[in-house]
């Protein structure tokens, strides 16, 4: 099947489906031609149930398109929790981030949202944590640099590598529990009246500029090897999205046959990974890398880590507490609430998307407060099990529903599923850690330029003609990267003389996204402007044209398993904010007003710019 173009900017069918089609929402003031029709279609809706073979099929293209994002995050944290040389521990946090991605997506599909929407590692956090890490009392011992000097199975170094990590899990605990508190208690659409794309731009964007370093040091380990990478996977994204691969395929009517599957548009960033990993196995086998520690390009060699396979168990049982008892502190948890704040603005959008493309109404306000607050309760368990991050829905498995075409809850059911199990399976884990750090850089070359860009792509709202704009998007990132950047160099520089109070400065003033959506929030909310100058109407205009009632809201959002008959009969549920109310005329007796908070980003014309990480480029 040729690829077309669809309405929403998302490049048509990557797999040739057949089954009942249902009518994406579209805006009525424009008639849709009948090519638009067609690639208005879905296979399957949010509420149908694909073939089992069809949902662990599309299940596992799922979890493909979320291992960059998952994948890179613990071998981030890994730098800030003095891990680089130890690839076992490496693939033990890999394995309990797939596990807790399962399970928080498997929460978030039955008593979350009910969209067929992947929860992962979050990169909003991430900012947050290595600035924490950066702290003078947690900065790594100059021992834990050297690969020689570095014996894993010492108590002291599990000590320095695990009370960072206790840190880390205290702060996010405590942080998720005003995540759940805002999502449960309907707080979210509060804060979503005062939130703007001059607020979101600089925040997003803020995330992928600070994590410039990480990804510098990683790809210096050899710019040929990196340089490769970064251009397969734009090779692979952009240049050859359209370009289809024959699979073969068999149904009833066409018996064995071939199918068009568009698979570099889909698995752009896997690919080019495992295209540059490949080529560094030959190169090492061949020794022309140098088998020299000191010389340039050692790091580039795939034989560094070679025991963490034979020494990683078979099956591990990630358990909430394996680091020992989380430790707290006020500097960590401030810092944490900055992220979990962007992450809850994030993950709004991502729902409004999700629904559009599911062939779903738009959530209403019930079913927003409650997944939020299943997103709370998943950074909670990812802070207990011991993650260094947290969780949060993922743009780019959003952008594979328009792609697939197949929007069935089921298939994300698969998903959530299959990366419980990886995470069980540790031989999974150990695979990913021997990856060489400069095909690491080249995927971050690509990953942080995304997300970068994916926060500026917001201001399309804005009327950026207008000098006050300009001037709160400008300062707002300009302060967001020279603020922390004298910090660091200066960290000395804050003394109030309360040990708390600095070090709450020192971790807020280090994270870039904090400094920048900080400045940007103030100033758009204080600077005498139009709402539809800072982009407000706009915003909300996106989401307006996309009322249309493809399926009942109360099919889609209300609770499983008769949980809503039972809170119908009680009339004082309608005043919980995350129950749906109670609509007497209703067939089921409980139905959903499909009210919507303020949304983050438009569907109609282009991908979620929410950020995009991983595959969705």
């Amino acid at each position: 099947m040729a690829p077309e173009k669809e309405s929403n900017g998302l490049d048509n069918y990557t797999f040739a489906l057949e089954g009942r089609f249902c009518d994406l929402p579209d805006n009525e003031k424009e008639p849709a031609s009948s090519t638009d029709e067609c690639s208005n279609k879905l296979a399957y809706c949010v509420t149908d149930v694909p073939p089992w073979y069809l949902c662990i099929i599309l299940g596992i293209q799922h979890c493909l398109t979320a291992f960059g994002g998952i994948i890179a995050i613990p071998l981030i944290l890994s730098q800030g929790l003095c891990l680089q040389h130890d690839g076992l521990t490496q693939s033990h946090l890999i394995s309990t981030i797939f596990l807790v991605s399962g399970v928080c997506t498997l929460l978030q599909v039955v008593f979350g949202i009910r969209l067929p929407i992947l929860q992962g590692g979050t990169f909003t956090l991430l900012a947050p944590s290595m600035a924490l890490l950066s702290m003078p009392e947690w900065t790594c011992p100059a021992w834990t640099q050297n690969a020689s000097l570095v014996n894993t199975s010492s108590t002291h170094f599990i000590e320095v590598w695990q009370s960072r990590m206790r840190a880390l899990q205290g702060s996010i605990i405590v942080g998720s529990v005003f995540q759940v508190l805002v999502g449960f208690s309907g707080l979210i659409g509060l804060f979503m009246r005062f939130i703007g794309p001059l607020t979101i731009a600089p925040t997003i964007s803020l995330i992928g500029l600070s994590l410039f370093d990480s990804a510098g040091s990683s790809a210096g380990n050899h710019w040929g090897i990196s340089a490769m990478t970064t251009a397969l996977i734009i090779l692979f994204s952009q240049y050859l999205r359209h370009i289809p691969v024959p699979f073969p395929a068999y149904n009833k009517d066409k018996r064995l046959h071939t199918s068009p599957v568009y698979v570099f548009q889909i698995l752009p960033v896997l690919l080019g990974i495992t295209l540059s990993w490949t080529i560094c196995y030959i190169l090492t086998v061949y020794n022309v890398l140098p088998a020299e520690p000191d010389k340039y390009g050692y790091l580039a060699r795939t034989d560094l880590k070679g025991d963490v396979m034979s020494q990683a168990p078979w099956l591990v049982f990630p358990y909430p507490g394996q680091w020992g008892r989380p430790t707290v502190s006020l500097a960590g948890v401030i810092g944490i609430l900055a992220g979990v704040i962007s992450s809850m603005i994030e993950s709004v959008g991502d729902y409004h998307a999700c629904a559009r493309l599911s062939g779903a109404p738009p959530p209403p306000k019930h079913a927003i407060n409650r997944g939020i607050g299943i997103e709370g309760i998943g950074c909670l368990l990812a802070g207990a099990w011991g993650t260094g991050n947290g969780t949060t829905s993922y743009s780019e498995n959003v952008g594979a529903l328009g792609i697939t075409k197949v929007g069935s809850r089921m298939v994300i059911v698969a998903s959530g599923v299959l990366m419980v199990v990886m995470g069980i399976f540790g031989k999974v884990g150990a695979i990913f850690t021997t990856i060489p750090s400069p095909v690491i850089g080249g995927m971050f070359m690509v990953m942080f330029g995304v997300i970068s860009a994916a926060g500026v792509s917001n201001l399309q709202y804005a009327d950026m003609n207008s000098s006050r704009n300009i001037f709160i998007f400008g300062f707002s990132m300009f302060t967001g990267l020279v603020i922390p950047n004298w910090i660091l160099k200066n960290s000395k520089a804050i003394s109030t003389g309360v040990v708390e109070l600095d070090q709450v400065l020192q971790v807020l003033l280090t994270t870039s996204m904090f400094v920048g959506g900080f400045f940007g929030f103030i100033l758009d909310n204080t600077v005498p402007g139009s709402k539809h100058e800072r982009g407000i109407l706009a915003w909300n205009k996106a989401h307006e044209d996309d009322s249309s009632n493809t399926l009942e809201s109360g099919k889609v959002y209300s609770l499983p398993f008769g949980i809503n008959s039972h809170l119908c009969s009680s009339s004082w549920f309608r005043y919980i904010p995350f129950c749906p109310p109670t609509m007497p005329n209703s067939s089921d007796g409980c139905g959903a007003v499909a009210n919507s908070v303020e949304p983050k980003q438009p569907l109609g014309q282009q991908e979620p710019a929410q950020v995009i990480t991983g595959a969705g480029l």
